[in-house]
């Protein structure tokens, strides 16, 4: 089964949105990183050239947590989506089925510039200069004293790295980041947090959901692989890990595509998760 207006686009197609363009639960016992070197319709896919996300979206309305606090869903003051009253339901299907996680409020953060790789490299404890576009990895930041601010999951995009952070650091490493660019490093840090929407998908059942979304391709790829496609016609990339498990899948998209992608995981079977129970399973996860 397919998912109808979701394609797998190709180098010809029309450039769509991509302000995360230039204009992830697996089980660790330990805070293993990965790749990061030494140091309700249904929908069709087609591959995107990554130069077709390279422009900046118009300003779009967020419906998603009023669709999800309709659905069931308890959402905070401050837009987290903290649970759907159906936390022993969720972790038994990360256990035997899929669950869905609404990550929008974790941090986003655009690093774009020539001397990106070079500068990141510097700046956090993974090897991005042996990274090319479409890998990722886990890294770590870290203060001068090498005390951990935070583990990150990054993509390599053609124009720019995507950092994924915790909620409560993004704005911290931003600025970190920011004190650190000299003069002469082209080096651009740009907050995406609220232009994007982020979705994990966990649970031994996301490879079925994958091919029934026409996905297939991403099955078996390595921790932090990732590919853009195009969804009732809204960009969005889809990599392999959950942030916390390589055996799940992430998603960022916009907003404006966010709800139908939430409706058609749930109609295929994803059991929805909050925070909490996420949070939970964070910690057991090591």
């Amino acid at each position: 089964m397919k998912m109808a207006g979701l394609s797998h686009i190709t180098a010809t197609a029309t450039a769509l949105l991509p302000c995360f363009y230039n204009g992830t639960i697996l089980r660790r016992s330990s805070l293993r990183l990965r790749n990061g070197g030494s140091r309700e319709p249904k929908l069709r896919l087609r591959c995107v050239s990554p130069s077709e996300f390279d422009f900046s979206p118009p300003p779009i309305d967020h419906d998603l947590l009023d669709t999800i606090s309709a659905g069931g869903g308890i959402v905070s003051e401050d837009g987290v989506v903290e649970s759907f009253d159906n936390d022993d339901e969720a972790l038994d299907a990360f256990d035997n089925g899929i669950v869905v996680v609404d990550l929008s409020h974790f941090g986003r953060i655009r690093v774009s510039g020539d001397d990106r790789l070079h500068f990141l490299h510097n700046q956090t404890t993974a090897n991005f200069e042996c990274l090319i576009e479409g890998q990722g990895c886990d890294t770590v930041f870290v203060t001068p004293t090498a005390r951990t601010i935070d583990i990150a999951h990054a993509w390599i995009m053609k124009n720019a790295i995507m950092l994924m952070v915790s909620p409560t650091t993004c704005q911290s490493i931003i600025e970190m980041l920011n004190k650190y660019i000299f003069f002469a490093d082209k080096v651009e840090i740009k907050d995406i947090t609220k232009q994007t929407c982020l979705f994990a998908l966990a649970g031994p059942k996301c490879n079925q959901i994958m091919s029934k979304l026409n996905l297939g391709d991403l099955i078996g790829q390595p921790y932090g692989k990732h590919q853009h496609y195009t969804f009732d016609g809204m960009p969005i990339t889809v990599g392999v890990g959950s942030l916390i498990s390589d055996e799940g899948f992430t998603m960022l998209m916009s907003p404006a595509g966010a709800v139908s992608v939430w409706k058609t995981l749930l109609s295929e079977g994803a059991v929805p998760m909050g925070s909490e129970a996420w949070e939970k399973l964070r910690v057991l996860q090591g």
